[in-house]
């Protein structure tokens, strides 16, 4: 126990040294703002002191929670803060004009334009050099087929191009608004303080989740109150949320898997095939621990969001998995993309097409990389055969793993179980040759007998892969169970149990700080 406070207060001391205490407040690159840092916690028990004496002034709380969420965002990407303040005002100025209009045609074109300037911006920060380097390749092949060598010759150097953190993110909550707006569904928000609250709310902006207009805004306007149960639940989604992330992610990610996939073929295909089960188990962990601190946290502040994550890998089918996994941006792009296209109104092939470009997209929204591409296009493949399946052979395939029997429903989640880790290979992969390096170390080397030694020594490694598989797949009745326990356990346990969770992260914390995945995204 002594170990532990000596960590707590090293950590502590190194978070706040006075000495260093300015630079904690200005943006610092190689730190960014994250829920789980001692930084973060002591701001937000500064800020929430404030925000609740401001409970019964509509006007001034807004100001303030979007002042503090603009600093947040600061402090994760330094002046780029400002482009999240233009595209607040633009949509809020495209919104307004677009319940003044009443002509189809002009609406149309105020969609149009607000589709431009938000896919403009994420395209110019997140795709230049990607097709910057798609052209420069496409040239050098035209010149070696022609025999022109000053296009043969030609080199790519990327752009210094910064990625503001969570771009992706804020500009389609925005679109989403826009949209709704043109499809008659929500009423126009008549402040611009109001519209950049609700962009830039601070718990899910950088990495979500997306949420809606219709969903969000009713609640900006209510008197902020916290019953004994929302705290509860707060607090058992921010524990949930801090273990996942720095405990089982974190640990994951520095002591295993990334060696794995830095260097695949150094390691046996046994070792291989761990890596992938690995990132898995570490990219649930990190985001959906993300999206738990976020909603906890906004619970606290009174705005309710929905599940982000639902126990995934419980899947029976890669249809089910696409309504458990990140549901907030797999529900958007169902709306307002697949929906836009035609959805299945136009019949089964297109249908099919539909789903697959509609993937294809989800894939490069989450990186502007052929391996992204290539992940993206598989889930969609997947879920056109899915559904081609369904409409042929509907007595045997079903959509959800309910609707199954028990036998069945457990080797119809092994096998999407293993789709999706295929799909994380190039996922996570540095490069699409790398996730075939590992494909190949699988199959040809695999190594069964570095089974025991793996065991003795990666045991921590092991032990969270078990521990972190058997809490992901506890029926969800057992689930509910422990919620209920720590929501409605008197107030001095609840504190015990959040002291336990700190203590536990303490120990294991990595020395230094592990991003959330989906900041790159």
């Amino acid at each position: 126990m002594e170990s532990f406070w000596n960590k707590l207060l090293n950590a502590l001391q190194s978070e706040f040294d006075i000495g260093r205490l300015e630079g904690l407040l200005v943006y610092q690159p190689d730190s960014p703002m994250l829920f789980s840092t001692g930084l973060f916690f002591f701001l937000f028990i500064g800020f929430l002191l404030i925000f609740m004496s401001l409970r019964k002034f509509t006007l001034a709380r807004i100001i303030y929670v979007s002042l503090f969420s603009l600093y947040f965002y600061y402090k994760t990407s330094g002046l780029w803060f400002v482009l999240l303040i233009f595209t607040a005002t633009s949509d809020f100025l495209i919104g307004r004009i677009l319940s003044l209009i009443e002509s189809k045609q002009k609406r149309k074109w105020l969609v149009v334009l607000s589709i431009c300037i938000n896919l403009g911006l994420l395209g110019y920060f997140k795709y230049t050099n990607f097709l910057y380097n798609t052209g420069v390749m496409a040239l050098q092949k035209v010149g070696v087929g022609l025999d022109i060598p000053s296009l043969a010759q030609l080199s790519y150097t990327p752009l210094d191009i910064f990625l503001p953190v969570g771009i992706s993110f804020f500009t389609f909550q925005s679109l989403s608004y826009i949209i709704d707006l043109y499809r008659s569904k929500i009423q126009p928000l008549t402040r611009w303080v109001d519209y950049l609250f609700f962009v830039s709310f601070f718990t899910g902006l950088v990495a979500g989740p997306i949420v809606r207009a219709r969903d969000f805004v009713p609640q900006m306007y209510k008197k902020p109150s916290l019953s004994r149960e929302q705290l509860g639940e707060a607090l058992y989604l921010i524990i949930c949320g801090l273990l996942k992330k720095c405990v089982i992610s974190d640990y994951l990610s520095v002591n295993f898997v990334d060696r794995i996939f830095d260097a695949p073929a150094l390691y046996s295909g046994f070792e291989n095939l761990l890596g992938v089960y690995g990132y898995a188990l570490q990219i649930y962990c990190d985001f959906s621990g993300y999206s738990d601190m976020a909603i906890g946290i906004a619970l606290l502040l009174g705005i309710r969001f929905n599940i982000n994550f639902d126990s995934p890998y419980q899947s029976a089918t890669i249809t089910e998995f696409w309504r458990r996994w990140h549901i907030s941006l797999s529900s958007w792009l169902k709306d307002y993309l697949y929906i836009s296209m035609g959805g299945n109104r136009k019949g089964k092939v297109r249908t099919y097409v539909h789903l697959l470009i509609t993937m294809l997209l989800g894939g490069l929204w989450h990186g502007a990389a052929l391996r992204f591409i290539l992940w993206g296009g598989l889930h969609g493949v997947a879920l056109a055969v899915h559904k081609f399946a369904m409409n042929r052979f509907g007595r045997y395939f079903k959509t959800e793993g309910s609707e199954m029997s028990p036998l069945r429903r457990i080797w119809s989640i092994l096998f999407t179980f293993h789709v999706v880790c295929f799909g994380w290979i190039f996922f996570r992969a540095d490069s699409v040759q790398d996730g075939f390096k590992i494909l190949n170390q699988i199959v040809t080397d695999f190594r069964p007998d570095f089974i025991l030694q793996f065991i003795t020594g990666y045991t921590g490694v092991f032990l969270l892969l078990v521990i972190g598989y058997i809490l992901h797949f506890i029926p969800r009745q057992v689930d509910n169970r422990i919620k209920h326990i720590v929501i409605h356990s008197p107030m001095p346990l609840q504190a015990l149990y959040l002291i336990i969770a700190v203590f536990i992260v303490v120990q294991v914390k990595s020395a230094g700080i592990v991003p959330f995945i989906y900041f790159q995204f």
